[in-house]
């Protein structure tokens, strides 16, 4: 018997049909993914599993009952456990708050003591240890997940919801992910698995639907689905699942790093000693498990944190000192790892978001006012071209998803064809047909004779895209690979530390 059954769901916005007749059978023990482009419909279904939209039509059956969830708490008591790609956690809480917060109600006096004995034992039988006395704000990306999910677990959640789950995770994580699900599921947990990774859905799933446009267009066992069927179904054409990197013939020397030491916030040394060059018509892939330095050497390379010894040179400009608005003035672009906080103003529209590094320049400003045609016309250009969706200039850029935000910070910063680009994980989030048009501007650019540098916790990505690879780990760049003449294995073991600067010969 199903324990999630549902058949018709339809949910529509103003004149955008989100969800057009959705069915969905989950079994008990199995994991079932999800698969479908960025606006395919996958997070309005969810939020209709787990309450926070009502459908128009259609049923949900849940655990022999038929269902409808006023609000996500109901969803929480029938057993549907969900954990968003961006968490709802609490920083200044500890582990163990965060996962009991709420549970009665909020009433009742909260024991300190009881709750961390049983977060401790919940998430080590899991295969999640975590220390319940430690504060959110200083866990890690991963280990912050690993919160959300003992959250949902110590709900007795019937049913987990994963979405975009290894989005944030290195691979050893990804592995460990996969451990615990197998574990939920053998206890008769099922999980719903949400991906646009096709080798991952592939490993971890039982059963895959794709969706398209709202629909429910495939279903299939996963073994008896290759990933170019899969992709096809899931934006409607080939996808060539392997980009390739044309040879071209680096020059100059754009990017320079000496020496570079950088503390972060807390005064502790996060960067130490780092230095590399990235030249004309390269790509620089920086590859290392997410902490160990690479988020302040990128703040201290595009201006938004101090260096405490070392210098940045951009061709043969010391701008170690310069603010960011003149970084930006001599040809830096930067694409963040938080879309959300670093790269987007949500409440603005896309065709505003789309000129905001340009908004004080021709053709978007003249005698001091805005010129709203000449911004509409740019912004309308890039949304073809990067295939944002909804294709209307004028929605708020918060109202889209994940995946379609990405886009706007990429259309943007590459339109301004950059001296160097700094992109960090500039495909996180994204399906298989965005991720293909990514890399393919990625490596235009490259082509054009531009620099960049690939900060990405995907090994796939950084060799598939970089000429050069360079680990980062505790700090240090502990090694420096010409592409092609090191496994992912070697890459590996580097990035946890197995393989030191001098083995490596950085």
């Amino acid at each position: 018997m199903a324990l999630l059954e549902i058949a018709g769901l339809r949910k529509v916005f103003g004149q955008v049909v989100a969800n057009d007749h959705v069915d969905l059978t989950v079994m008990p023990g199995e994991t079932h993914a999800i698969l479908g482009e960025n606006g395919a419909g996958k997070s309005t279904l969810i939020k209709m599993i787990s309450g926070l939209y009502k459908p128009d039509a259609g049923t949900i059956l849940f655990d022999g009952a038929l269902r409808n969830f006023n609000n996500p708490r109901e969803a929480i008591v029938a057993g549907i456990g969900v954990v968003h790609q961006h968490f709802m956690l609490i920083p200044a809480l500890t582990v163990a708050e965060n996962v009991v917060l709420g549970i009665h109600g909020g009433w009742g006096r909260y024991d300190r003591k009881t709750a961390e004995e049983q977060v401790s034992k919940l998430s080590k039988e899991v295969g999640l240890p975590l220390d319940p006395t430690r504060k959110v704000e200083d866990l890690p990306v991963g280990m912050q997940q690993r919160v959300e999910i003992v959250k949902a677990l110590y709900r007795q959640a019937k049913l987990l919801v994963l979405d975009e789950p290894t989005a944030v995770l290195t691979p050893q994580e990804t592995e460990d992910l996969f451990e615990v699900v197998h574990h939920l599921n053998q206890d008769g947990i099922p999980v719903i698995f949400i991906s646009h990774k096709l080798d991952e859905v592939r490993a971890v799933a039982h059963k895959v639907t794709v969706m398209r446009a709202g629909k429910t267009v495939f279903e299939s066992p996963v073994g008896s689905a290759s990933a170019q069927q899969l992709a096809y179904w899931m934006v409607g054409r080939d996808i060539v699942l392997q980009t390739q990197r044309d040879v071209v013939q680096s020059g100059a020397t754009v990017l320079s790093v000496n020496d570079l030491t950088v503390f972060d916030d807390r005064h502790t040394k996060k960067v130490d000693n780092v230095s590399f060059a990235v030249k004309e018509g390269e790509i620089f892939g920086l590859a290392g498990v997410d902490g160990n330095g690479q988020t302040e050497l990128v703040e201290a390379i595009t201006g938004l944190r101090k260096l405490a010894h070392g210098s940045v040179y951009l061709q043969d400009k010391d701008i170690s000192r310069a603010s960011v608005a003149k970084r930006i003035e001599q040809g830096i672009a930067y694409i963040p790892q938080d879309r959300q906080r670093d790269g987007l103003v949500l409440p603005f529209s896309i065709a505003d978001n789309l000129q905001l590094r340009e908004v004080s320049k021709a053709p978007f400003s003249k005698g001091g006012w805005l010129q709203k045609r000449a911004a509409r016309k740019h912004a309308e250009q890039l949304v073809e071209e990067f295939d944002i969706r909804p294709r209307n200039v004028d929605l708020p850029v918060g109202d889209l998803s994940g995946g379609n935000q990405q886009k706007v910070i990429l259309a943007r910063e590459m339109a301004r064809r950059p001296m160097l680009l700094v992109a960090v994980q500039p495909t996180r989030g994204l399906d298989v047909g965005a991720i293909e048009g990514i890399h393919k501007h990625l490596l235009a650019l490259r082509s054009e004779g531009r620099s960049i540098l690939l900060v990405s916790l995907e090994l796939d990505e950084i060799l598939m895209l970089s000429d050069r690879i360079g680990v980062m780990h505790a700090g240090h760049l502990v090694a420096v690979y010409n592409n092609g003449e090191v496994s992912r294995e070697e890459l590996g073991l580097a990035m946890t530390g197995e393989i030191t600067a001098k083995e490596a010969g950085a």
